[in-house]
C-alpha cells in the first residue's frame, strides 16, 4: 500500500526536519511526503532549502506552497490534491515523531477492510496519552479525548476504543481512499480547529467507520505552531477564538436541533476554564469565538487577515 504523507507547514521547518528524521525509522518503507508551506514566500523558501529531496530509504519529499494561509483544512487538501494516486493518505503535524512501527500498524489496520479511516495512540513528552481518539459530545459542543492522562503502555481494550470514538485526532489519523471518495475532502471554512472532528462526523453519516491501531504511538509536541500548548493565561486569540467558534460550526452543521443547549453549555466551560483562572482575556477571546459561531461566521477571521 503506497502511502502519502501529507504535513501542513507553517513557518517551522525544525519541526518538519525532526519529523522526517523520525519517518527515515518507518518500517512501512511504501510512502512519500508531501509537505504544504502556509507561510509565505519567504517561508517556502527556507523549508525548501532545508529538507532533502529524498529520505534515506529512497522516499520523494516535495514541498509545495499554499498561495496564502489556507489552515490546516486547506493545507491538508492541497497535500492530498498532489498525491491523488495514493492508496492511502496519513494526516500527520509538523511537531510530531511517529515510532517506527506507526505507519505499518495503521496500514495493517486498514487493509483488514472493515474500517475507512485509523487512528492510534497520541502521546505527549511527558509519556502521558494525549489521545487513542475521540468522542464528540454534541449536547456540550465538546470534544472529549479517549484515554487523555493515562500512562503510556497502559492496557488498551481497541474494541472499546472504536465504538466510543466519533472521531480521529488530525495530528496522525490514516484515510483510505474510499474515506476520501465518500466523505469528501475537509471543509476549509473551519480554518484550523475542529475540522478533523467535522470530517469524521460527517464520514458516520455516509456509513463509513473508524479504526484504531494499538500498536501505532506518535509522539506528539502539541500546540507548537499556534500556542495552544501554553498557559492558559498567555494562550493566543487564535486558538481560544477558533476552537470556540468551530465548536459552534459543527453544532449548526450537525446537530442544529441542539444548538441552544450546546451553546449555552459552551459558555460555561469557557466560564470555568478561563474564568475561575483569572485569563480574562482569553475568556473573551472564546466568549467572541462562540458568538462569532451563533453568527455562522467562517473562514479565515477578519481580525486575523
Amino acid at each position: 500500500m503506497h502511502v502519502a504523507i501529507v504535513i501542513v507547514g507553517f513557518k517551522n521547518p525544525d519541526d518538519i526536519v525532526e519529523c522526517l528524521r523520525a519517518l527515515e525509522e518507518a518500517t512501512h518503507s511504501n510512502f512519500e511526503v508531501i509537505i504544504c508551506e502556509n507561510g509565505g514566500a519567504e517561508a517556502f523558501r527556507v523549508l525548501r532549502d532545508c529538507l532533502p529531496q529524498c529520505l534515506r530509504g529512497g522516499q520523494q519529499v516535495r514541498v509545495v506552497a499554499a498561495p496564502s494561509n489556507v489552515g490546516f483544512a486547506g493545507g491538508v487538501n492541497i497535500g492530498i490534491a498532489n498525491v491523488p494516486s495514493a492508496d492511502a493518505w496519513w494526516l500527520l503535524n509538523p511537531d510530531t515523531a511517529p515510532e517506527p512501527g506507526a505507519l505499518a500498524a495503521k496500514v495493517a489496520r486498514l487493509k483488514l477492510g472493515d474500517c475507512d479511516a485509523v487512528g492510534c495512540t497520541i502521546y505527549k513528552p511527558d509519556g502521558k496519552v494525549q489521545s487513542h481518539g475521540g468522542r464528540w459530545r454534541a449536547w456540550l459542543a465538546r470534544a472529549e479525548s479517549i484515554g487523555i492522562g493515562e500512562t503510556l503502555g497502559s492496557a488498551v481494550n481497541p474494541a472499546r476504543i472504536e465504538r466510543k470514538q466519533s472521531y480521529l485526532n488530525g495530528a496522525a489519523m490514516l484515510v483510505g481512499r474510499r474515506f476520501l471518495s465518500v466523505a469528501g475532502t475537509m471543509r476549509e471554512e473551519y480554518f484550523l480547529y475542529c475540522e478533523e472532528v467535522e470530517w469524521c462526523l460527517r464520514a458516520a453519516k455516509k456509513g463509513l467507520r473508524l479504526g484504531y491501531a494499538p500498536e501505532a504511538r506518535v509522539l506528539h509536541a502539541q500546540g507548537t505552531t499556534t500556542g495552544a500548548a501554553k498557559d492558559v493565561r498567555s494562550r493566543p486569540r487564535v486558538p481560544v477564538y477558533l476552537s470556540a467558534r468551530n465548536a459552534v460550526l459543527i453544532t449548526r452543521d450537525h446537530y442544529v436541533l441542539r444548538l441552544p443547549v450546546a451553546t449555552l453549555a459552551l459558555a460555561g466551560q469557557l466560564l470555568l476554564r478561563y474564568g475561575r483562572r483569572g485569563a480574562w482575556r482569553q475568556l473573551g477571546y472564546g466568549i467572541s469565538g462562540l458568538i462569532a459561531g451563533v453568527r455562522n461566521e467562517r473562514g479565515v477571521p477578519r481580525w486575523l487577515t
